[in-house]
């Protein structure tokens, strides 16, 4: 069988690769497909951009497809940036300056109020209509200052407590096993399963 992941990350693509090579799926992604125009993610939830993506890649692909999105929310902000994490400090997108914003917007909130979590939502799209959505997330604190240099966006800020380091100071083995993206791959995998039999 078949399936589009709607992304043209390597990393995504690889993680998903990695978490079907028993089950006889080959994964395809948007380097795969000629003429593909991005989406416009302007969804009010993870949810729904997901939704947008995986759609598109159904329509213009007619295989089974996969679509994620997913940020951070921070509770002291209202749950922001939530579906901006990426332009969080407007555009062009880029991680330190976004960092930055969230620093400048925190300083001032006490430790017991740095609550946040990162937040993905994977959609599976069907030809034949069906939609399904599957969801990760990984709860921590936002720290004052970055520690770490192995990931990207927000990691070196996400204080994650059960393992006293931020996402950033992880390795991508541990990372990809707690990580929201990779609990949202995993609970798609019995979904796939069974569109494949």
């Amino acid at each position: 069988m078949k399936i589009i992941l709607a992304t043209q990350n390597k990393g995504k693509i690889r993680e998903l690769q990695d978490l079907l090579v028993d089950e006889d799926i080959q994964v395809l992604s948007l380097k795969d497909i000629e003429g593909w125009e991005d989406v416009e993610e302007n969804g009010e939830t993870f949810a729904d951009n997901a939704m947008l993506k995986a759609r598109a890649a159904v329509e213009k692909t007619g295989l089974i497809a996969l679509a994620d999105d997913s940020g951070l929310e921070v509770d002291a902000l209202g749950g922001r940036p939530g579906v901006f994490s990426a332009r969080f400090a407007g555009e062009p997108k880029d991680d330190e300056r976004n960092n930055n914003k969230l620093l400048q917007l925190l300083r001032d909130v006490p430790e017991d109020k740095r609550s946040a979590r990162f937040r993905c939502a994977l959609v599976v799209a069907t030809p034949d209509g069906r939609e399904f959505l599957t969801e990760g997330t990984v709860e921590g604190r936002i720290l004052r200052e970055r520690r770490g240099s192995d990931g990207f966006g927000y990691d070196p800020l996400f204080y994650v407590p059960d393992y006293s380091r931020t996402m950033a100071e992880l390795t991508l083995a541990v990372k990809n096993k707690l990580s929201h993206r990779g609990q949202a791959f995993r609970k798609v995998i019995p979904i796939l399963k069974s569109l494949k039999s």
